[in-house]
């Protein structure tokens, strides 16, 4: 079995071809060709941390993957980063493990983000160009990064609860997107009159975008709630909204944004479509003035089409060594 370290699994990755396999993993997630397992869950409160077990085949691949992650908010403070995990790529034929991706959260962080350009693009109404991203750590950026990057948005505004982390990301973005205007928003309200596109990936667990706060037109990519007592979105959203999108309807439907919605009456879970149904149709059917929300809580086909490109590219790379 082979060890593959960060660097190396970096150097494998190809952001427009991973977005397309994942694209594809929740395609045949929507047409029954995967298997998805139930997440595991487990809390550590003390150390305000979580870890998530993920694992999945898709169709006839030749590997299944097996993901641990892990999220410990405070470890900035620290000096650490606040995600962290490994996957296993092992044999769909043997059953053989074949590879250890210590990727310390890089994948998973990526797949993340990338599922969050999937779900912005299928659900904004055309035009959309102005991005407002909820949350200062990993995932805000790499959606600022990648939306832009991507999607070709022009405006970026972010919001924190911590108005000296916000200030930071707001710099640094200002830094590395050349060319995009990034705000530092006064508050969750002005991001919001002023957003085509809300992404929320903080790790509360009480609702931060309020249903007032939102103007018609608006799409939200909710990332954040991906595990039992989260909550970033008013339930009173889901009352409004036109259309909802889940990457997972058994996830969504047990803890997350529409698990909040549905306990509290304002949607029922017959409204709901899949991602990778609206994949499938390739749209959505949305209006300019309509309110829409994907609830992301992250589906292991995302992973497995993740780690099958690393170790595709790894043996690939092997091939041509001389």
């Amino acid at each position: 079995m082979r060890l593959v370290n960060k660097q190396e699994i970096l150097a494998q990755i190809d952001e427009r071809a991973v977005l397309a396999e994942i694209e594809e993993g929740f395609r045949s997630f929507a047409r029954g060709e995967a298997q998805v397992a139930p997440v595991t869950h487990l809390a550590f409160q003390k150390a305000n941390g979580e870890c998530h077990i993920k694992c999945a085949h898709v169709g006839e691949d030749e590997v299944f993957t097996v993901k641990l992650a892990t999220g410990f908010y405070d470890n900035p403070e620290r000096g650490l980063s606040s995600s962290n995990g490994f996957m296993a790529v092992i044999s769909a034929e043997t059953g053989t493990p074949l590879a250890i991706l210590q990727d310390e959260g890089a994948l998973t962080d990526l797949r993340t983000a990338l599922a969050g350009v999937i779900a912005g693009r299928m659900g904004a109404r055309q035009g959309a160009k102005a991005l407002g991203v909820i949350g200062t750590g990993i995932q805000a950026r790499l959606q600022a990064q990648l939306y832009c990057k991507l999607l070709g948005f022009t405006r970026v505004a972010v919001w924190g609860r911590s108005e000296e982390k916000a200030a930071t990301l707001v710099q640094e973005l200002s830094m590395e997107l050349e060319g995009v205007p990034v705000a530092h928003a006064e508050s969750v309200e002005a991001l919001c009159a002023d957003a085509d596109v809300i992404v929320t990936a903080t790790a509360s667990r009480e609702a931060i975008v309020k249903s007032e706060f939102v103007r018609p037109g608006t799409h939200i990519v909710a990332v954040g709630a991906d595990s039992p007592g989260k909550q970033e979105l008013d339930t009173a959203l889901f009352a409004r909204a036109s259309h909802v999108i889940v990457d997972s309807l058994s996830q969504c439907t047990e803890h997350g944004e529409t698990a909040n919605a549905i306990a509290s009456g304002d949607i029922s879970s017959d409204r709901l479509i899949t991602l990778g149904q609206v994949l499938l149709e390739n749209r959505l059917g949305r209006t300019d003035e309509a309110i829409t929300i994907a609830d992301l809580t992250g589906v292991a086909v995302q992973d497995a089409a993740i780690a099958k490109s690393v170790w595709s590219g790894l043996k690939s790379a092997e091939g041509n060594a001389p």
